[in-house]
């Protein structure tokens, strides 16, 4: 299926590795030219070769997240090269494991900053490049812990949330202009922050990394963790002209993991 977004510009941010990387590497092979954004040089540029050589567009620019004063000249550089942005990944690292209670009032302002307002402050600078298009798509990658609360991640649960109500209201304002808004809810991927947080569960547990995630697996539907190319796969259609229809939606990628409706 031809997903008509040949030639679209994307800026990929947090492109370094997981289901950054995963959703650039997605779009390229739809033969979108990738702006691979991160804050890691060295892994940015990883990505880049795995889509250069599948065939795909790609460049690599350090784009830090805790450091939103760069975006201009980061964007500028982008339009430059490749021309004015038409698809925008939002997708970030999570903060530590932690508990909702005791997390000191500096750490929540932290990870705000980086996870939320980053975010929010990037997609507001590529938003006039869609409203001149007439055409755009927001997609932000959250977690699953946005529909179902995870244990011991009290900063990503509550955070992310925010992103889910901001993506929500965006819609509605934007949807006029032919400029989709979506989040994106991965389950367990097989990613390294995944690894991390199953390395973190089997020290509180006290038992191993193998046997967390043997026993994750068996309690997902499809019974095995999510590949990132599959992650990567529902990206690449919701930026695609076919999805041209769905805004302010919630899309589960979690093989049948979160239980509730």
């Amino acid at each position: 299926m031809d997903f008509g977004i040949q030639g679209r510009v994307a800026l990929v941010s947090g492109a370094g590795g997981g289901l950054g990387r995963a959703m650039a590497i997605a779009l390229a092979g739809e033969g979108v030219q990738v702006a691979v954004c991160g804050r890691t040089l060295s892994a940015l540029q990883e990505t880049v070769s795995l889509i250069k050589k599948q065939g795909g567009t790609a460049q690599a620019w350090v784009l830090d997240l805790t450091a939103p004063e760069s975006f201009d000249d980061v964007l500028m550089q982008i339009r430059r090269t490749l021309g004015p942005v038409g698809i925008l990944v939002n997708n970030s690292g999570g903060p530590p494991p932690t508990k909702a209670a005791g997390v000191a009032p500096e750490a929540w302002q932290t990870q705000f900053s980086t996870m939320v307002s980053s975010l929010i402050q990037l997609t507001d600078k590529v938003l006039p490049d869609m409203h001149n298009a007439g055409w755009g798509r927001i997609i932000t990658s959250t977690s699953s812990g946005v529909i179902a609360p995870i244990a011991s991640l009290g900063m990503s649960n509550t955070l992310r949330m925010a992103l889910v109500g901001w993506s929500k209201t965006l819609a509605s304002e934007v949807a006029g202009d032919g400029i989709t808004v979506n989040v994106m809810v991965p389950g367990r991927i097989s990613t390294q922050r995944l690894g991390q947080l199953d390395a973190a569960r089997a020290g509180r547990e006290g038992t191993s990394v193998e046997d967390v995630a043997a026993k994750s697996a068996a309690s997902i539907p499809a019974r095995r963790y999510g590949k990132p190319e599959e992650y990567g796969a529902v990206a690449a259609f919701l930026a695609s002209q076919q999805a041209s229809y769905m805004t302010g939606s919630v899309i589960r990628v979690d093989g049948g993991m979160i239980p509730s409706i």
